[in-house]
């Protein structure tokens, strides 16, 4: 059992737990909220949320905290964005320290998957690039409105953004620039390059330095691997069609998105951030219905593997996609792409949707007892979708709110915390930590038919 508790993938639990203890504790002193008084269950809802970079709020982070408890919350934004492991780690690897097997499997869990990389070299290369990313991001961001966007401001939501945060220093989130192209195109390009995952965007910057250097490759049947092109076919497909169908949604009945330009702005940032970014650009509560439900269709997906997204991936989404199809033309093989989905893959991608559909589910009975038990049908109209979304959005890590996260009871705030903590994790931790514990029988079952229709 010993030996079980302190296997390598039950680190990012505790290097997670530790500092969203630690961040909470600190959040509560007084130094962070002058003269404010702020629980510390708050605090630690807070902390849980910046580490786990999913942006709900239960205080208004611009007004409520100082400038230190913004710095606070920035930097358990940042250490949560790519995990602490990987931060640890490279501590250890630049102070000339031989790195243990341990520490290389837990970061790859949370990173790439692949435990056979070499860490010093990739956790580098990877910290040096973000690093680079959310500098010119703040930059970028100053240039287009120094005054909505000063130094701290702009390091803060470019940060936030590159993260996959959706902390933002401003009540109304980026409403204020709805309609500003080169503010949305920084953001969603921060978002989307944030989302694609720390494999794709090394794969992705060796190429473009091959091409800059002029450098010759061996001739390769295809230019960027299966991997990293299911990534970005998959991303694109889903910004493309979440932009169209939060446009048709509200132009059917125009209410927030009026005028054929900035509808169709608004439409494709929200269909970018809400795969887990959580930045908005309208008020969420008075979008339609239809527009919440293709939103939580979204978070759910979110964004891919080894990236600061949360969310069920979208390399589960397509091998999911993919096992449908073969089931409705009657093959075996379960394509996707290039290749054919192996049978460990295809049951680790239905069992991930089966436990996050289990954990979902039971979250949202448990919150329809704790905040909303007693009210009747009649007057709990629209209540239901908006706990439904509150939970994906926490789950998912995305951080947007139909706007009763700050009337959450202090139990429903502690389904909250849980839920952002595990959708951090992720579902693939998650399983992989759980048959970890697990011990393979020695025999075997007969096996038989089951009548399923």
């Amino acid at each position: 059992m010993k030996s079980k508790a302190s296997s390598p993938f039950w680190m990012p639990v505790y290097a997670f737990l530790t500092t969203i203890i630690l961040g909470g504790l600190i959040l509560k002193l007084d130094v962070c909220h002058p003269g404010k008084p702020l629980s510390l269950l708050d605090a630690i809802f807070t902390a849980t949320s910046a580490v786990c970079v999913t942006g709900l709020a239960v205080v208004d982070t611009g007004s409520f905290f100082s400038r230190t408890g913004q710095t606070v919350i920035l930097t358990l934004i940042q250490l949560g964005g790519l995990g602490i492991m990987t931060y640890a780690s490279l501590v250890i690897y630049l102070l000339g320290k031989k790195v243990s097997a341990s520490d290389r499997i837990a970061v790859s869990q949370t990173l790439i998957h692949d435990p056979s990389f070499h860490l010093g070299k990739f956790i580098v290369g990877v910290v040096t690039a973000v690093l680079s990313i959310e500098l010119i991001g703040a930059i970028l961001l100053y240039e287009m409105d120094p005054q909505g966007f000063y130094p701290f401001s702009a390091a803060f939501h470019s940060i936030s953004a590159f993260c996959n945060a959706g902390f933002s220093l401003y009540p109304d989130s980026l409403s204020t620039w709805k309609e500003h192209l080169g503010i949305n195109s920084i953001f969603m390009t921060l978002i989307i390059l944030g989302g694609l995952g720390f494999y794709v965007l090394t794969e992705l910057w060796g190429k473009l330095l091959d091409f800059i250097h002029r450098k010759k490759q061996p001739m390769a049947a295809h230019a960027v691997t299966w991997q990293t092109r299911i990534v970005l076919e998959t991303s694109l497909f889903l910004i493309i069609a979440g932009a169209v169908a939060l446009f048709l949604a509200e132009n059917i009945i125009p209410t927030v998105l009026p005028g054929i330009d900035s509808s169709w702005l608004v439409s494709l940032f929200q269909s970018v951030t809400c795969r887990t970014a959580g930045f908005s650009s309208v008020d969420i509560s008075s979008l339609t219905n239809i527009s919440l439900v293709f939103m939580i269709s979204l978070m759910l997906i979110g964004g891919s593997p080894g990236s600061c997204a949360g969310g069920l991936k979208t390399t589960t989404f397509r091998a999911w996609i993919g096992f449908i199809s073969a089931k409705i033309k009657g093959r075996s093989q379960v394509r996707v792409g290039w290749y054919a989905l192996t049978e460990d893959s295809i049951n680790k991608s239905l069992t991930i949707m089966a436990l996050a559909g289990v954990i979902l589910g039971a979250s949202v009975i448990l919150l329809s007892i704790t905040e909303g038990a007693n009210i009747p049908q009649e007057a709990a109209r629209g209540h239901f979708i908006e706990l439904v979304f509150e939970a994906i959005s926490a789950f998912a890590t995305v951080g947007l709110s139909t706007g009763i996260t700050q009337n959450l009871s202090p139990a429903g705030k502690v389904i909250i915390i849980s839920l952002m903590f595990v959708g951090r994790l992720g579902p693939v931790w998650l399983l992989t930590a759980i048959n970890n514990w697990q011990n393979e029988p020695r025999y075997k079952l007969p096996e038989d038919d089951l009548s399923l229709s």
